[in-house]
């Protein structure tokens, strides 16, 4: 694709539910997920697979490669390749009671009469994070914030496969999930962690081909907490659904050890099974019902978060140290001008941080 187009834009994104020519669809919200999609479409156009974390029988991280192809589902400098911000996902609504919660990007081929193809998650990290910028940068770990949208598109992603043969998901629910009466309860729940746990486990470890890309998490890497980027500064994770699952469970694994009550990860767990047990039970998920009602004394802006310190030792490799893409290609993402419609939060300190001379003169 020739670098040199004018037009204000982002690489690879022709057709889109967003107009780049208009300041409005440059804010942090947009920015943070069309982005990364003009990035992973600039990684495939310059040869690049994507890291692919997914889950393997022993329910540990692989890492392997994924094309932005089986990502988006139509290669993705295709003329017929429609992005999709901030909507649902059409083929899901059959699974959920009420509304389905909108996903970051939803591809559509406009070819097929605008048929949905992929929908997927983005999570834009910073690298490192306030956990690990003290260390030295090959231990420089991301920290992940995961929205309850996340967890019910992974339970729904789940249940899909599933549309054809429910009792095979009520197998590996059931025995644990039918004795638990009062699920808004902490004391009546708490107990069965650990069997729900399990009973996730087992049913993942068993099904493993039918695991998909379900979060796509770009990084950027800066010098320690400074605004300054490295060389080397941006690259492309995906985490598989099955994958991202180690991210809550693991945790849990720690903590119901020793917790008299339900942290966000184990709340988590709680989620996944509830909404795959009501899938296998009645063919539907009250999605909505499940996340404001199974509240366990905690507030649901988020599902749950994770430092750098903790996610490092799963994303850990050579892509994570030294990102692929350089700073100076950032032009050739960012096309037209459009880094003169950004505009970012104004914060004191990073305004301090970013002018180190405001200190020259003290001894």
């Amino acid at each position: 694709m020739n670098f040199e187009q004018r037009q204000v834009g982002l690489f690879g994104i022709l057709h889109s539910n967003r107009d780049f020519s208009q300041p409005e669809s440059w804010g942090k919200n947009q920015f943070n997920n069309s982005f990364p999609a003009s990035l992973a479409c600039y990684m495939y156009d310059q040869g690049m697979k994507l890291n692919y974390l997914i889950l393997d029988k022993n329910l540990k991280i692989q890492h392997q490669e994924i094309d932005v192809t089986h990502i988006v589902g139509i290669p993705p400098l295709s003329p017929n390749l429609f992005f999709s911000f901030e909507s649902d996902y059409v083929p899901y609504r059959k699974i959920v009671t009420g509304k389905l919660p909108r996903v970051d990007l939803v591809t559509h081929d406009i070819n097929k009469n605008n048929a949905c193809l992929r929908s997927i998650e983005i999570k834009l990290t910073a690298l490192p994070d306030n956990s690990t910028y003290r260390l030295p940068d090959d231990q420089y770990g991301c920290e992940i914030v995961t929205r309850p949208d996340t967890i019910i598109y992974l339970a729904i992603s789940i249940a899909h496969e599933f549309e054809n043969s429910r009792d095979k998901l009520l197998n590996y629910l059931q025995p644990v999930c039918s004795q638990i009466k009062d699920w808004s309860s902490i004391r009546q729940v708490l107990p069965f962690i650990p069997q729900i746990v399990n009973c996730l486990d087992t049913l993942l470890s068993e099904n493993l081909e039918i695991q998909s890309p379900l979060v796509m998490q770009p990084v950027w890497k800066t010098m320690g907490k400074t605004s300054k980027l490295y060389e080397n500064c941006l690259d492309i994770f995906v985490w598989s659904n099955f994958g991202f699952t180690r991210l809550f469970v693991d945790i849990t694994k720690r903590l119901t050890k020793s917790e008299e009550t339900i942290q966000r990860p184990m709340r988590s767990v709680v989620w996944l099974a509830k909404m795959l047990y009501e899938f296998a039970l009645i063919g539907k998920i009250n999605h909505k019902l499940v996340v404001d009602t199974l509240t366990y004394n905690t507030k649901n802006d988020k599902a749950f978060a994770l430092s750098g310190a903790n996610t490092r030792p799963y994303m850990t490799c050579d892509n994570l140290i030294q990102p692929r893409i350089t700073k100076q290609e950032i032009k050739n993402i960012i096309l037209g001008g459009g880094q003169n419609f950004l505009s970012p939060e104004r914060r004191f300190d990073a305004i301090i941080l970013s002018n180190p001379d405001l200190f020259d003169d003290i001894l």
